[in-house]
């Protein structure tokens, strides 16, 4: 145990003449303030002065000796207590209490003894003003009391019966630890409950009741555990594991003192582990102090003194003992609050990173070193090769013992394990970027990763880094790239610097095949899917040219993705795409159909485009229906806004586009005709009638039928068109119309169906009106029922009776009845209102 937390000095050594060898024997002490006193086993108490509390060793020459007083001549003081705001010493001697004047020990007349007391212990001082509590226990009785201690005299208050005589006893505010002669018990002195805590071997084992503070208790429990008791009954810390030849404990926190016969030992109270030993031979007590704890022998007394915690960290850190340096600064903070706590913590988590560091614990070291707040650079500048990213101007604040473990020595000899260093470096870093600690150096920590990822051929790190924000310098990464021929990460660390036309140079380049890059899988699409975002237009423009040359289709993209709100001039895109037909017609697509545009120019140009495009691909592809002859005729029947005069079809074989163009000018017939002779479809023709009667009244659609019918009729080879177009629509001709029209030659049986389905539709129709007729009428009749029944008014025809208006008689079952209760013709009514 070469590490001390507390320092060990002698105080004092009792002289004594020949004679009294075996009577002046240290029995117990008292400590307040410098005021040191001494109770001896022949009724003698003895004043100390105290030199000035330091950390520097003192011998006994500098404690001086105060007043002494005999009590009596045969019993010994059992206990000694001081209460600071009276003045007054309380003695436990001759199983009575007795109070003496601090500085005289002489007794204090208006205290009387307290007698037959086994033992009596203080409440707790600091909040006492006029008055304190006090615990004693019957040497006759099983009982505990409570005196409330003034001035000037004292009084028992409270009696609290035990089921044994109690052996040792410990106060922390309300609550009182007791121990019998076989088990603990819990009193509260408020209420006067208590509690059995567990048992003991008294016969085997030293009983210790020591209050810890703060409402907990140390007891010396079976199997040889100091156990952690809160007032509460409950263990909140783990067991101390000691000797089964305790004699006491005392309390120095964070550390437990324990006393056996040739040895004091050390306990913490954070992790429990036995700290360091100091030999005392002969030792008999120990006094828990403010500043430390105090031992006495029969002759000697000792201080053991807190080494400053300061000093303690930074010996445990200098032996490589970083945890348990962490774990005592948290601990001791809450008791022993330290001005510099943060950054004293801050210090020690990052030493404790850099043990885990060297021992290859990668994992620890990074959350310490972020804990820690290390400034990263501290840990670039670890890396020979990654020096270079660190300005001229930085200086590592490390000591040299920190950095003994040499990196480029590792690489050359032992290679495998510098990847563990150069990995643990990358995920370091990366987790850095995620907090606020690289702010003041985040250009040193983005330089340093992308050359690690560029040297690790890290392509999906490195790629991530340069495409969002970053402070790499580009004097010192740009060549890194060049040499890793990482052209696709060089043009987008230009474009996340914002020198977009360096950017799209450097792809172009590997487009054309000047640069070569294997980690870019279709650069072409990222140039477009780049320039199609970009807010500098003008280089828009300077690559625009290059992108459609390449690929059309692909490259008007460039014009198309652009947000609605911040599009180009509509005019100079149509200019530029003069000499690329494909990306013309597309662009002019996305005016119409993705901006709405209502001008006549777009539309009219945009159906020339498709017609020259349909032409080529009939050309081409010699089909009847291509995508861009659907496109066109969509256009056609959907579009108003294209000038039907500009657009003239060429082709001859684009019947229905020239159709739509005059179904649009209103000439019906001759398109009619059109689709008749020249298309030979039948089903277009229909198909035109019913696109064009769309939104119209019946009697339109029954116009441009019958309209076909003609064509049909006065051409030549249609008869079955014609005979198929009256099968197919018989509800929709006048029978009698359509027998005027049609040719002598033909029969009845031809055109049987159509008569049948004319005739029936005719019938249908009657009788369906018959029918809405004589609904109409008894809704009207049960609409009358229910006002007569609402009306609840009953009127009698006799016979006879006239109209009011007429003076006819009343002979029809319909009447009407005025507001005068008149009653009146229905036919009358308009003369009554007269």
């Amino acid at each position: 145990h070469d590490i001390f937390f507390l320092s060990l000095y002698h105080m004092f050594f009792f002289v004594f003449s020949p004679k009294e060898k075996d009577k002046s024997i240290i029995q117990c002490l008292e400590c307040c303030g410098k005021n040191l006193y001494i109770g001896t086993k022949d009724s003698t108490v003895q004043h100390l002065l105290l030199p000035s509390l330091t950390n520097e060793p003192q011998s006994p020459r500098d404690t001086r000796e105060g007043r002494l007083r005999k009590l009596g001549s045969s019993h010994p003081v059992v206990q000694l207590r001081a209460i600071p705001i009276f003045n007054h010493l309380l003695v436990l001697w001759d199983r009575s209490v007795t109070a003496l004047n601090m500085f005289s020990l002489e007794p204090i007349p208006a205290l009387k003894k307290i007698q037959h007391v086994s033992l009596f212990e203080l409440c707790d001082l600091t909040n006492q003003s006029e008055a304190v509590e006090m615990v004693t226990c019957s040497s006759r009785r099983k009982v505990i009391r409570i005196h409330i201690v003034g001035v000037d005299k004292w009084e028992v208050v409270k009696e609290i019966t035990l089921p044994q005589d109690p052996v040792a006893l410990a106060v922390d505010g309300g609550s009182l630890c007791v121990a019998t002669s076989d088990r603990y018990l819990l009193c509260d002195l408020n209420t006067g409950n208590s509690n059995e805590l567990f048992p003991h071997s008294h016969s085997r084992q030293h009983v210790v009741v020591t209050s810890v503070g703060r409402g907990e208790f140390l007891l010396n429990g079976p199997e040889s555990l100091g156990l952690f008791v809160m007032k509460t009954g409950i263990c909140q810390r783990p067991p101390l594991q000691w000797p089964q030849e305790v004699l006491a404990a005392g309390v120095c926190f964070p550390y437990i003192l324990t006393l056996q016969p040739q040895v004091l030992s050390v306990y913490s109270m954070l992790d429990q582990q036995r700290k360091h030993t100091v030999s005392l031979s002969g030792a008999k007590g120990l006094l828990s102090t403010s500043d430390g704890v105090l031992v006495f022998t029969e002759r000697d007394i000792f201080s053991l003194c807190l080494v400053p915690i300061e000093e303690q960290i930074q010996t445990l850190v200098g032996h490589e003992r970083a945890d348990e340096a962490l774990l005592l600064l948290e601990g001791v903070q809450s008791h022993r609050p330290l001005d510099s706590h943060k950054e004293l913590q801050k210090a020690i988590t990052c030493l404790a990173g850099f043990v885990h560091f060297y021992q290859e614990g990668f994992s620890e070291a990074k959350d310490l070193f972020i804990k820690g707040e290390l400034d990263p650079r501290e840990i670039i500048s670890l890396y020979p090769d990654v020096k270079s990213c660190l300005s001229a101007d930085f200086q590592s604040h490390l000591d040299q013992v920190n950095k003994h473990r040499d990196l480029e020595v590792l690489w050359q000899e032992d290679r495998n394990t510098f990847y563990h260093y150069q990995a643990f470096l990358g995920d370091f870093l990366r987790g850095v970027r995620e907090t606020q600690q690289d702010l003041r150096c985040r250009k040193e920590v983005d330089c340093a990763l992308l050359w690690l990822y560029a040297e690790q051929d890290d392509t999906g790190n490195l790629l991530q880094l340069v495409t969002f924000p970053n402070e790499c310098c580009l004097d010192q990464c740009v060549p890194v790239l060049q040499q890793h021929k990482r052209f696709f990460a060089l043009g987008l660390l230009y474009q996340s610097h914002g020198e977009h036309s360096e950017a799209l140079q450097t792809w172009v380049k590997i487009a054309d095949g000047l640069l070569t890059d294997p980690t870019c899988s279709d650069v072409y699409e990222h140039i477009v899917s780049t320039l199609s975002q970009l807010i500098n237009k003008d280089v828009v423009w300077a690559f625009a040219d290059w992108v459609l040359r390449r690929n059309q289709e692909t490259g008007v993209q460039i014009f198309t993705k652009w947000p609605p709100d911040n599009q180009f001039s509509t005019q100079d895109v149509l200019v530029l795409l003069e000499a690329y037909p494909q990306a013309m017609m597309l662009y002019l697509e996305f005016l119409i159909h993705d901006l709405h545009s209502k001008e006549e120019r777009h539309h009219s140009h945009l159906a020339l485009a498709y017609v020259t495009h349909t032409q080529q691909e009939e050309e081409e592809a010699k089909s009847n229906l291509t995508a861009t002859r659907e496109k066109l005729q969509q256009l056609l029947w959907d579009s108003a806004f294209y000038d039907i005069s500009i657009i003239f079809v060429k082709s001859t074989s684009l019947h229905m586009e020239k159709a739509i163009l005059l179904g649009k000018a209103g000439e019906h017939f001759q398109a009619l005709q059109l689709l008749a002779h020249h298309e030979r479809d039948p089903q277009a023709a229909e198909a035109y009638c019913d696109r064009f009667s769309q939104g119209q009244d019946p009697e339109y659609r029954q116009t441009l039928l019958s309209t076909l019918l003609k064509v049909y009729l006065n051409s030549e080879g249609l008869t079955s068109a014609a005979v198929d177009l009256l099968n197919n629509n018989p509800q929709v001709f006048a029978t009698e119309k359509v027998v005027q029209v049609l040719p002598e030659s033909w029969s009845v049986q031809l055109v049987s169906q159509f008569l049948v389905g004319s005739l029936r539709e005719t019938f249908h129709q009657t009788r369906m009106r018959r029918l809405q007729k004589a609904l109409a009428q008894a809704e009207l009749f049960r609409h009358k029922v229910i006002w007569m029944q609402a009306s609840k008014t009953a009127f009698k025809v006799h016979k006879g009776q006239v109209c009011k208006v007429c003076q006819k008689d009343l002979t029809e079952p319909q009447f009407i009845c005025n507001l005068q209760g008149e009653l009146i013709h229905t036919t009358c009514t308009a003369f009554s209102a007269l």
